[in-house]
């Protein structure tokens, strides 16, 4: 029976191109491409015809599940609910394990991403924060104990 063979990516559809890949590059993702698509393939994907987007690839350190970026030229993008809270429908956060969960949050104020709600403890396992990113992205950020 076929199946699944892997988690390939996330795709997240935004205005400010440059300014989200700052962003997820600040956090230690590299680029792997970036590009314009176009033609009958995306048409066909997305059921819009005439679209044109730029998308910019990105990859953990070491490999592991892609973030796709998108940011549309035609048609014009629509607005989301970027102040989206955690119990609203749909894709809420993408999460990431990170080193010195405190000195990523620091980073990110000091670049305006603030906390969603707090630092929290899961029984001396994991440290965890949401951190609204650019764009109202909900960034959830893991650090490992012990």
């Amino acid at each position: 029976m076929p199946g699944t063979i892997r988690f390939d990516h996330v795709g997240v559809t935004v205005r400010d191109l440059d300014r989200v890949t700052a962003f997820f590059l600040g956090l230690g993702l590299e680029v792997e491409g970036r590009a314009f698509v176009e033609g009958e393939f995306i048409d066909t994907v997305i059921a819009i015809p005439d679209s044109q987007t730029e998308i910019v690839m990105l990859r953990p350190p070491g490999g592991g599940t892609s973030v796709e970026l998108s940011s549309f030229v035609r048609p014009d993008p629509e607005q989301g609910s970027p102040a989206a809270m955690a119990n609203e429908l749909g894709l809420r956060s993408l999460s990431f394990e990170v080193e010195d969960l405190q000195a990523q949050v620091d980073r990110m104020a000091t670049e305006g991403y603030g906390l969603v709600g707090g630092v929290g403890e899961y029984e001396g396992v994991w440290r965890m924060a949401y951190v609204r990113g650019p764009e109202g992205i909900i960034v959830a950020l893991a650090e490992r104990l012990g």
